[in-house]
């Protein structure tokens, strides 16, 4: 099976590493895809070195990946998984994907996915970013749409320090989710 990982930015992206290599151990071929924010907090080196394989940052980048011409990246990766995550799932990714805006390489290749892979998100932010009616509103549509599915957040010790509803849901809760969806993929 094939996992497509999306991390955007924010703290919990480390978690994106354990992932990654918890999904490797467990059978699966593990491509990442990060937007560029995500690269601040942890670098495509560490995906690369845990994967063998290239992560998908820069849409508008030169060079060709394995798949071929860096022209349709989006699509050819778009075309490679079996499930896709978003794991974690910035506020601001969120409500990107949920009015159609593709300004990075994980939002093209999410939009170009074949109607039948499921998508995976799974949301990590402040409390009160969580609890914003945007936020809400967003998950409520992405969710009705069919299209993907929501990873609920935890409630913990937040990076900012504060207690509550926000945290991205724990690595064996990401992969299980992850296993449980590759089963009703394509």
């Amino acid at each position: 099976m094939r996992l497509l990982l999306g991390v955007t930015g924010g703290i919990a992206a480390y978690k994106a590493a354990d992932l990654t290599s918890k999904a490797l151990k467990a059978g699966f071929e593990v491509r990442v895809m990060m937007t560029p924010s995500a690269t601040r907090f942890v670098g495509p080196l560490t995906f690369e070195g845990l994967t063998g394989q290239p992560v998908f940052v820069d849409v508008l980048g030169t060079g060709a990946d394995a798949e071929g011409s860096s022209a349709v990246r989006h699509i050819s990766w778009a075309r490679w998984p079996d499930v896709v995550m978003v794991a974690p799932l910035s506020m601001s990714t969120l409500g990107k994907l949920a009015v159609g805006i593709a300004d990075n390489a994980l939002l093209t290749v999410v939009h170009a996915l074949e109607p039948e892979i499921p998508v995976l998100l799974a949301p990590a932010m402040n409390t009160q970013m969580w609890d914003h009616p945007t936020t809400q509103r967003n998950l409520r549509w992405l969710e009705e749409t069919g299209r993907y599915r929501i990873v609920a957040p935890t409630s913990k010790r937040l990076a900012c320090g504060e207690v509550g509803v926000g945290g991205l849901a724990e690595v064996p809760d990401l992969l299980a989710a992850v296993q449980e969806a590759a089963g009703q993929g394509r």
